[in-house]
């Protein structure tokens, strides 16, 4: 194989790729592999004597990449989506080519540097002193979440008190926190859980209440994790108030801003997320809101001191590696020592996008959620259960008559239509005890001609649904 088959086969793709983007509107949401489609790929054998690398790339692309879930197409709803931009994929592509290991300034020093830059302008956005905060990127909000927690209970508790170690969620946190705090050494029987309001955001009397209660039992608490925009209902929990009772108990504070934390780059909604500066460590990801490809995850504490301490190892095989002057190794201040150049595609969108386009999507996607608010509210049976917060809005087909369990059932059959029809991906929740639907709107390429036809879609199926319901009861 040469060089001149490579960029001829790597050509090919890029055309068939970009017509693929260029027919997304109009294609399937979700695509599912068969038995028979699992069957072919399972038989691709591994071979003796290599092929040709055109014959590769277009198996990959008709017998694997074709069976996915379209999270970059503008009617995916779903989960957060993840609607990359083309400039991130480009960067991607040159930090692939390049093949970077970043875990050490020698190594890596125009990277490094690059990545120093952008996580010193993010600090600034959340309102840290860059002279004292750090922080690097990771793969995503679990890593992220990860290597926070590691230096909220290296910094509280000592290796004699990890056993007492408790530490505090909302009943909305996302799972990877929970997960992040039992591979850290803290047991699942001190993680408590407090409720939310009404507005899904953490209940502080609840919060301080529990505290003190563990003290009164010898336990040590040692950090309260808040969200700065929950997965279900994009809520923000109260920064400052959970600040003061951090600050109170001499507890570390840690904000899960994987989702919400892009806000900050908003012109005019970045208030949302005041008192967010007084957080020690904030979890963000790129590949949400900031339209990456995945992974993109970002990591940031306020005191750099407190990083080093769990993270910085020194064997004598990397004794070269050093460095001074104000440099990082970034393999110091987080778990990972092999790492790729994961930052180098959001700077690659950055600089070609610029802040203000970055804004504009943003707050493009808070209105797209406020249209279906206004829709819906047009619309007989239909119930908001979450308002619009950031870009995601909750809210169900709810008609008089009929029990909570067959609007529950109704709700699932909404879902499960929709998706059989592959007009567009909405799937459910639970909230309240109640089956909901949820739509997260962050692709800036989502038009309001796709909102308005996917909100019709839907009263389409629910009163489709609730006539067959009558017919069989009947």
């Amino acid at each position: 194989m040469n060089d001149t088959q490579i960029k001829k086969s790597l050509n090919c793709f890029i055309e068939q790729y970009f017509q693929e983007r260029e027919n997304l509107p109009s294609s399937d949401i979700v695509k599912v592999a068969d038995s028979s489609q699992l069957e072919k790929i399972k038989n691709i054998n591994i071979p003796n004597e290599g092929r040709k690398i055109q014959e590769v790339i277009n198996e990959m692309v008709e017998d694997v990449y074709d069976y996915r879930a379209k999270v970059d197409h503008p009617r995916f709803f779903g989960f957060i989506p993840g609607p990359a931009d083309i400039t991130s994929w480009i960067g991607d592509v040159m930090t692939s080519a390049y093949n970077l290991h970043t875990a050490s300034w020698m190594l890596s020093s125009g990277a490094s540097c690059i990545e120093k830059n952008l996580i010193d302008w993010l600090s600034k956005k959340v309102g840290y002193d860059t002279t004292k905060s750090v922080g690097l990127f990771v793969s995503g909000g679990s890593m992220a979440n990860l290597t926070a927690l590691v230096t909220a209970r290296d910094n509280k508790l000592s290796p004699e008190t990890f056993h007492l170690g408790v530490a505090y969620v909302s009943d909305q946190t996302h799972s990877s926190i929970k997960k992040a705090l039992k591979i850290s050494g803290i047991s699942p029987q001190n993680i408590r859980k407090i409720s939310s309001d009404s507005n899904y955001k953490m209940n502080i009397n609840e919060l301080e209440r529990t505290i003190q209660a563990d003290i009164l039992k010898g336990l040590k608490p040692f950090v309260i994790i808040a969200s700065a925009g929950t997965t279900n209902t994009a809520s923000i929990d109260p920064m400052y108030k959970i600040s003061n009772v951090c600050s109170k108990y001499k507890l570390w504070m840690h904000v899960d801003g994987a989702y919400g934390a892009s806000i900050l780059l908003s012109k005019n909604y970045n208030n949302l997320l005041e008192g967010i500066e007084n957080a020690d460590s904030l979890s963000w990801d790129a590949h949400k809101w900031l339209f990456q490809t995945y992974a993109c995850g970002m990591v940031i504490v306020k005191d750099k001191n407190n990083s080093a301490k769990s993270f910085s190892e020194n064997p004598e095989y990397l004794r070269d590696l050093d460095v001074d002057n104000g440099q990082i190794n970034y393999g110091n201040i987080g778990m990972e020592l092999t790492r790729p150049a994961r930052f180098l595609k959001l700077w690659t969108t950055l600089q070609t996008l610029g802040t203000d386009e970055i804004s504009r999507r943003i707050e493009y996607s808070i209105n797209l959620a406020e249209y279906v608010k206004e829709l819906l509210e047009g619309l007989d049976n239909w119930e908001i259960i979450s308002k619009p917060s950031l870009a995601i809005i909750n809210f169900r087909y709810a008609p008089c008559g009929i029990s909570q369990k067959e609007t529950d059932d109704i709700n699932n059959g909404i879902s499960n239509l929709m998706l059989q029809s592959n007009y567009a991906g909405i799937f459910t929740t639970i909230l309240n005890n109640k089956v909901v639907l949820r739509m997260c709107c962050i692709n800036h390429e989502t038009t309001k001609e796709d909102i308005k036809n996917t909100i019709a879609k839907l009263d389409e199926f629910a009163k489709k649904l609730l006539e067959d319901m009558v017919t069989l009861a009947v």
